[in-house]
């Protein structure tokens, strides 16, 4: 018999220290605050490094049920945990990557106010992904998905007092409510014509049907809504949108909520539900397209950003778009293989710039850095591993994954592939670009501050003072980050070294033992995706030799698309070099003649423009127009009003009856006397 796991410890430990910090927290030392924190993620971090020491010897998928939810009739859903080798690696991901975060944030956000509100919404984000994935059924995963859809809110509003702050979380929220729409809809579908939210219940009622080739019927109708889900969530076309304005939370919630988890959760939901999207092939086409798409539109934009923060934000969308080639594709367990070297290089970049934003007293601009390496070594060391392993240079991780996702897309179409392979030329540029801009060359900007950490005036009001003898940052010039904040980088920079060695693909000698990993929740991905779409010329997939091994030919073409990718990514960086080192003012005239196709690019294709104008400004003047003036002010305020003004009416006639006239009294009196003989008189004759 397996003993128990306590797997409810996980998401719970995370949410005992929200709880601790949020009610009590504004009396605690900031020592205090931090260390409840770190103590409780650091738990819920080894709880879940013992699950993985012990699941070689676990009967997977191993569930866990705490206690019974909804029952109504032939439906029912627990409060239940799933663990799975799919669950295990988010486990490891969430938890390691976020502790990681946390240590960092107590140096990052030392003199900020509102420090234990901000380590209380950290640990209730952990709460709610742990629950998302942990979850052995869409009715509790979406618990977690909307829980960390309202941290994400308060994390990136932290500054609430700054109106772009406000109004990033505000639109990252409602922005979400869009995708989430979508998602109810399936999980009604499902309950309809499955009769059950339970993972193994719609595998098993799913898994004997067939693909849907001949048409769109109920499972791609689902798959389809589950992609706009997906897509709110992990900023896809056309629901991005909401993840650049989100920059505006502190350093630290971009690389926890922007990086390594929550924006992942659309990839993790549309792989956890394989077994629907194996099953409508027009739905994985459009998972492929979508990504497709974004993952070009998102490293287009990226090349002309000049906030070091927003830069790493469109590349987190493109990145995204790289994983949802992977599902749309059929090869889940390379999504989820870039999902974690993601996690670790992208977590990275985000708190280097941060470190970067620390030591330059809050400037953002890269335009305004420059010759920083010498000035904070470690952060250009650890930044530097960051870049290259994102640009797809070997042997970092970011090499193993991306590279892995190009080769199954070229297997189902050429188109995929080369939209893939030219966004990493772009995506080699830009980082390297960035790169250059922020470490190389002469420092050219200013002694004050800029943007981020200098924010603590406004919430004088909010929290207890700084700790005492810590200087402002403005004080102390450019200067390399304390420790607390350095140790993580250096951590996340072994782990985007290292951390693609265990998907090394035969081609290149290894055993590809992540996938192998992930072969039991995977297993039928195989024919998911053996479908003929003419329009993309795809290219068939290498035949098998007899001992179910790629043949030659299919491993020669492997290492030549191998070549042709790294190739790429040193074309992106000879011409980041060319352009930000050897000659900065090429840069500029190019600009200059690409004219108008620039400013658009620049303005990011106007899209948010576009959006303001088709939705949010007729939606405003629909609500002013119907809602306010129609029903609020026309309806509710009418009704009341008059039925005031009627009562007043009434009460004023009522009034002038008592007089204070005796004489008026009289004649009243006369009258109802008179009134009561009619009356009765009038009876009397009936």
């Amino acid at each position: 018999m397996t003993p128990a796991l306590h797997l409810w410890l996980i998401p719970v430990l995370p949410l005992v220290g929200a709880a601790i910090n949020g009610i009590v927290g504004k009396k605690f030392s900031r020592q205090a605050v931090a260390g409840v924190a770190l103590l409780f993620s650091g738990a819920a971090f080894v709880l879940v490094l013992s699950v993985a020491f012990r699941f070689s010897s676990l009967v997977t998928p191993y569930t866990e049920t705490l206690a019974a939810w909804i029952r109504a009739g032939a439906f029912q859903a627990d409060f239940a945990f799933y663990l799975d080798q799919l669950s295990l690696v988010m486990l490891l991901v969430v938890t390691g990557v976020g502790l990681l975060i946390h240590i960092y944030s107590v140096g990052y956000m030392w003199e900020e106010g509102g420090f234990y509100r901000f380590f209380a919404y950290l640990n209730l984000f952990m709460f709610f992904m742990l629950t998302l994935v942990l979850a052995n059924n869409y009715l509790l995963m979406f618990i977690g998905w909307e829980g960390v859809g309202l941290a994400s809110y308060l994390l990136i509003g932290f500054w609430f007092t700054k109106d772009s702050a406000a109004s990033a979380g505000k639109k990252a929220f409602i922005v979400n409510r869009i995708g989430d729409f979508g998602f109810l809809i399936a999980l009604f579908l499902l309950i309809k014509h499955s009769g059950s939210l339970n993972f193994e219940q719609i595998t098993q009622s799913v898994g004997p049907l067939s693909p849907e080739t001949s048409g769109a019927g109920l499972l791609t109708v689902i798959g389809l809504l589950l992609m706009v889900g997906a897509a709110g969530k992990s900023a896809q076309i056309p629901l991005y949108v909401w993840l650049p304005d989100a920059m505006e939370g502190p350093t630290p919630v971009s690389a926890l909520i922007h990086a390594a988890t929550m924006v992942t959760a659309g990839v993790y939901m549309v792989s956890r539900s394989h077994v629907i999207f194996e099953r409508a092939p027009i739905a994985l086409m459009v998972v492929a397209i979508v990504g497709t798409l974004t993952t070009l539109f998102a490293a287009t934009i990226a090349v002309t950003q000049t906030d070091i923060k927003k830069v790493l934000a469109y590349s987190t969308v493109s990145q995204l778009g790289y994983m949802f080639i992977a599902c749309g594709v059929g090869a889940f367990s390379a999504a989820i293989f870039h999902l974690m070297t993601h996690a670790f290089f992208k977590g990275l970049l985000f708190l280097a710039a941060g470190s970067v934003i620390h030591a330059v007293s809050g400037e953002q601009d890269m335009r305004q850095m420059g010759g920083l390496r010498t000035k904070i070594p470690w952060t250009f060391w650890t930044m530097t591993v960051g870049t290259f392993a994102i640009a797809g240079i070997p042997p970092l991780a970011g090499f193993f994954s991306k590279d892995e996702i190009l080769w199954r897309a070229y297997q189902t179409s050429w188109v995929y592939w080369a939209i893939g392979l030219f966004t990493a030329f772009l995506t080699s540029f830009y980082m390297f670009r960035l790169w250059f801009l922020t470490f190389f060359g002469e420092y050219r900007g200013g002694a004050e501050s800029g943007h981020e950490n200098s924010t603590q005036a406004h919430f004088a009001h909010d929290d207890t003072r700084a700790g005492a003898g810590a200087p402002a940052p403005h004080e102390l010039g450019i200067h390399e980050s304390p420790g607390v904040m350095v140790i993580p980088l250096v951590v996340l920079a072994v782990l985007s070294v290292t951390g693609g060695w265990i998907g090394v693909p035969g081609s290149l000698g290894g055993g590809n033992r992540f996938e192998k990993f992930l072969g039991p929740v995977f297993h039928s991905t195989a024919s998911a995706f053996s479908r003929e779409l003419p329009s993309t010329g795809e290219t068939a997939p290498p035949k098998k030799g007899a001992d179910g091994s790629e043949s030659q030919t299919g491993r020669s073409t492997e290492l030549a698309l191998t070549g042709i990718s790294v190739l790429a990514a040193l074309i992106g960086f000879g011409l980041a070099w060319l352009l930000y080192y050897h000659d900065p003012q090429l840069p500029h005239q190019i600009a200059s003649s690409l004219g108008g196709f620039y400013q658009a690019v620049v303005h990011k294709y106007y899209i948010d423009e576009l959006y303001a104008t088709l939705f949010v400004k007729p939606l405003i003047a629909g609500s002013a127009l119907i809602l306010w003036h129609g029903v609020d002010r026309d309806v509710i305020d009418a009704a009341l009003d008059n039925s005031a003004h009627g009562a007043n009416q009434v009460s004023d006639s009522i009034r002038h009856m008592q007089s204070g006239n005796l004489r008026s009294y009289a004649g009243w009196v006369a009258a109802g006397a008179a009134g009561v003989i009619a009356y009765m008189v009038w009876m009397g004759t009936r």
